[in-house]
């Protein structure tokens, strides 16, 4: 199948911003996305306490920069994203929670340089599956590793595949009953839909392999319920 094309995202995401503005909720088709929230918000001051800089990579509405701002001296937040909605959204709001220098990037994380050493910690949240090949795996996860001061941590909050088959369809299957209880048949047939067209997510193992390869020196899962994962990597 021919996936959507950059463009396409963008136009999906920006007609879609109030469904993303909601930290109570975070992103409700995303299984468990306020436990990922806690968690991210609970674990990541414990490695990186005194933490001033972040860079949002698919920031959307802005719920994990503002978690963090909760619990961490951020002072400098890099927001990244395809939809320009989205960015003037997570900066309106993250200007309500606090004054701090902002820098809003709009563009496709895959070519978008993240600079050496700016950042303690990067956040990247239901937003890589929409990555294509192994190549540019590899390239984000080490562009990632690269922005990074030592001791940095990266946050990845996402869809994943499954395999063998027969696991990818009972993960599958609770999933559907996930989002048919949060909007009936109709919600999860949407849901699914634009996954189709959109997502390539990978395996669990696939992405601890990639981010060691980019240099990451530790790697965990921290959470997962059917295709979704919490996973942390730890610059040295």
């Amino acid at each position: 199948m021919i996936k959507s094309t950059p463009e396409q995202i963008r136009a999906r995401f920006d007609a879609d911003v109030e469904r993303f503005s909601r930290l109570e909720t975070g992103q409700q088709a995303a299984m468990d996305s306020p436990l990922m929230l806690d968690l991210i918000a609970e674990a990541a001051p414990a490695l990186n306490p005194t933490a001033t800089a972040l860079v949002d990579i698919g920031c959307g509405a802005g719920n994990y920069t503002l978690r963090l701002m909760e619990v961490l001296p951020i002072e400098r937040a890099t927001l990244i994203d395809l939809s320009p909605n989205m960015l003037a959204r997570a900066q309106d709001r993250v200007n309500a929670l606090r004054p701090i220098a902002i820098e809003s990037i709009e563009g496709d994380i895959r070519s978008i340089d993240l600079g050496r050493e700016r950042v303690y910690i990067a956040v990247a949240a239901a937003v890589l599956h929409h990555l294509r090949e192994e190549a540019e795996w590899r390239a984000v996860f080490a562009a990632v590793h690269a922005s990074l001061r030592p001791g940095g941590s990266f946050w990845i909050a996402d869809f994943v595949h499954h395999e063998p088959a027969a696991l990818q369809s009972a993960m599958w299957r609770r999933y559907g009953r996930y989002l048919e209880s949060l909007g009936g048949p109709a919600y999860r047939d949407k849901v699914f839909a634009y996954v189709e067209i959109e997502d390539t997510p990978r395996p669990v193992p696939f992405l601890l392999r990639e981010l060691e390869r980019a240099g990451f020196a530790h790697t965990e899962v921290l959470h997962k319920n059917g295709p979704f994962a919490l996973l942390a990597a730890v610059k040295a």
